[in-house]
């Protein structure tokens, strides 16, 4: 994976993290009983951002492949729950509305992170003889 590319997933994921992190501690700890689904998910999107951050900075991309892939999910799952069922979701979640309180960086990170990820694992599989 070029490394730029590499410190910026790190550093975007990192972000992420500490700003899914600060919102869910703020929540769980002030109104935890108002929604407690969509801040446990917060809670958890920050666990899963911390993951992937610490997998790429430790060259674990098949723990940041799985990452990325459970992150794209919830963000589409949780985000189209909101438009079903908008009952669901009493408060904002990390990825309510696809991410939208975060400028739509949580539905557009996991895609080039998944992105990156896949065309460097192509390219080692090339290199090594593995695969085409």
């Amino acid at each position: 994976m070029n490394p730029l590319a590499r410190i910026g997933l790190i550093v975007s994921y990192a972000v992420l993290a500490l700003a899914a992190l600060g919102r869910s501690s703020y929540q769980i700890s002030t109104k935890f009983a108002d929604a407690p689904l969509a801040y446990s998910v917060s809670a958890l999107s920050a666990i899963l951002y911390a993951v992937i951050a610490i997998a790429l900075w430790k060259g674990r991309h098949r723990i940041a492949l799985i990452g990325t892939s459970i992150e794209l999910a919830g963000v589409l799952i949780v985000g189209t729950l909101g438009y079903i069922e908008s009952s669901w979701w009493p408060d904002q979640t990390v990825w309510t509305g696809y991410g939208s309180a975060y400028g739509w960086v949580p539905l557009v990170l996991p895609i080039l992170a998944l992105w990156a990820l896949l065309r460097a694992r192509r390219a080692h599989l090339a290199s090594s003889g593995d695969g085409a």
